[in-house]
């Protein structure tokens, strides 16, 4: 009888780095199921890009949950404040920006956490980066570290002694280019993700956000053409 390939669970928005997750965790052999949220962030472009690309990466599942976390707002990304606009490469690791949604990868990872200790995946995958990023405390491997011993206490599949959870960061070292690189040696066509933080009514991008910005610096290192699709104001 054929060994089941191990489950996981990937936290994936059809962006550049939850991609690239999902592209390693399949070729390291996990069977995935991709975990998706609509939690009412400025556009629904992203979740749009998400069905796209788990659709031609193929998943066993693709869970899109709601989450109305405009309600709590404190976010340029879940309520009218401003999107930070052309921010200096290095000033972004030196400030935490108007772009974090308050919680947000702890909410995600717990929701990820329900649904692995229900499909009996002890693997979580989550595409947090450290090195090219904007700051966000959640994205740091003290943060990771801290969540994953959370989780094995808090659970009953751990509790009891059938699982062991184990978050996967395996882009939390790279540099973007580095993680563009990574993508296209699996194949990635990033021609299909979303990254943009502020597209405008036809879904281009901004080309002026941290998040813009820090996909262009990938590409340019990477040496290769960008495949984002940019309003004319980029």
């Amino acid at each position: 009888m054929e060994a089941q390939s191990p489950k996981a669970v990937v936290l994936f928005s059809g962006g550049l780095d939850s991609t690239t997750c999902l592209a390693i965790a399949k070729i390291e052999g996990y069977d995935p199921y991709a975990l998706s949220f609509h939690y009412h962030q400025r556009h629904r472009v992203e979740i749009e890009a998400a069905r796209r690309v788990a659709s031609v990466l193929g998943v066993r599942e693709h869970l899109i949950l709601e989450l109305p976390l405009r309600q709590i707002g404190g976010s340029a990304l879940t309520a009218d404040l401003p999107v930070p606009r052309d921010v200096a490469l290095e000033e972004m690791q030196c400030r935490i920006p108007s772009t974090y949604v308050p919680a947000r990868n702890t909410i995600f990872l717990a929701y990820a956490l329900a649904w692995a200790e229900v499909l009996g995946a002890a693997d979580i995958f989550i595409g947090v980066n450290a090195l090219d990023y904007s700051g966000y405390p959640d994205c740091r491997p003290e943060y990771i570290e801290a969540f994953q011993h959370m989780a094995n206490l808090a659970t009953r599949e751990s509790v009891e002694g059938r699982l062991r959870f184990h978050i996967h960061t395996p882009l939390i070292r790279l540099t973007k280019g580095q993680i563009i690189q990574r993508g296209l040696e699996l194949g990635v066509d990033y021609g299909m993700t979303h990254s943009c933080y502020d597209p405008d009514a036809d879904g281009l991008a901004c080309g002026h956000c941290d998040s813009c910005l820090l996909r262009k610096k990938g590409f340019a290192e990477a040496g290769i053409p960008d495949p984002t699709r940019y309003g004319p104001s980029a």
